[in-house]
């Protein structure tokens, strides 16, 4: 049984307002074939919940007149929603750039063989949980095995010429620290990262993401039974930078649940926090008018401190230097 945390709702965090909408990010479900510790999404391989082909049909249908320029999907395992490749293909029929938010160890679950395949064919972007270059770190954080798994992965997605100069496959790995710290400067673990994994296991990638650990669901839960909740907080709000404010993620995506409500991140999404803090009132995809979004506040509560803190963190890595 997980913790109970603190409602997040009251805060000092300053008040933000959408910019044009560029990324559509969708949580197709939260069925994984993994359970990490760090998750915020609090997803694994008893979680039933899947988005259906109809709430796929209206993301369809809203990236049709929303102007959008990429689709962002995420789960869970996305990969694990029987309508994931239909929405894949869809969007690139569309013009659309994908992004895959991969956990590498999938590529090796039953009827997944071809997965890297589509991926490549259809020039998505992957985005591949890898906590670290070291195999105790990742089994740690991600359970036994898997650290071997998501090395064979990469050597696949190599082999089709993810993150290999000029081929246009970009791979993008993501590092999370192990517990209630701020990650090191993107710039220089990337370094590492590209040295080690080249030298000993021959793995080319495109870039690495450095993102927090946000203070909800799973994690959240972790450090509540530890006694570490409020001293993480204090970290994350004494390490706000002012000047992360501009770049953080939901200034221009919008996040989609797998039942087809919108959310202003995927943060708010776990918290249940409304788009635009609208009092409790639920937005769904259908009822959406993209050019109604830019201008628009949005809900912000102590969590956000986790986009701001040190280099600041979103879903595209590090935000400042």
């Amino acid at each position: 049984m997980h913790a109970t945390l603190p409602r997040l709702q009251k805060t000092r965090f300053p008040a933000l307002h959408r910019k044009k909408l560029e990324t559509l990010q969708v949580n197709l479900g939260y069925r994984c074939n993994q359970s990490c510790l760090h998750c915020h999404v609090n997803a694994g391989p008893k979680r039933t919940e899947q988005m259906d082909g109809g709430t796929v049909d209206a993301v369809l249908a809203f990236l049709r007149r929303a102007g959008a320029t990429a689709l962002d999907l995420t789960g869970g395992a996305p990969e694990l929603n029987p309508h994931f490749r239909r929405l894949t293909a869809g969007a690139r029929a569309l013009g659309l750039h994908v992004i895959d938010r991969c956990n590498l160890t999938i590529l090796e679950e039953p009827g997944q063989e071809d997965l890297a395949d589509f991926l490549a064919a259809q020039r998505v972007e992957v985005i591949a949980s890898l906590p670290c270059y070291l195999e105790e770190n990742v089994d740690r954080q991600r359970g036994e095995g898997v650290f071997g798994k998501s090395l064979r992965a990469l050597q696949r997605l190599n082999a089709l010429g993810y993150g290999r100069e000029g081929s246009g496959l970009v791979l993008s790995l993501v590092y999370n620290p192990q517990g209630p710290v701020l990650p090191p400067p993107q710039v220089q673990l990337e370094a590492d990262y590209r040295r080690h994994l080249a030298e000993r296991h021959g793995i080319a990638f495109t870039r690495l993401l450095t993102l927090a650990n946000m203070p909800i669901q799973r994690f959240g839960s972790t450090l509540i039974s530890k006694g570490q909740f409020n001293d993480y907080m204090a970290l994350l709000q004494a390490a706000h930078r002012e000047q992360n404010l501009d770049q953080v993620m939901c200034r221009s995506l919008l996040s989609i649940d797998w039942r087809g409500y919108a959310y202003d991140c995927d943060f708010n999404q776990m918290l249940e926090l409304p788009l635009g803090a609208k009092g409790g009132a639920r937005t769904h995809i259908t009822e959406l008018a993209a050019a109604g979004l830019e201008g628009g506040a949005i809900a912000v509560a102590d969590h956000c401190y986790g986009c701001t803190a040190g280099q600041g963190s979103s879903c595209g890595g590090a935000l400042g230097d």
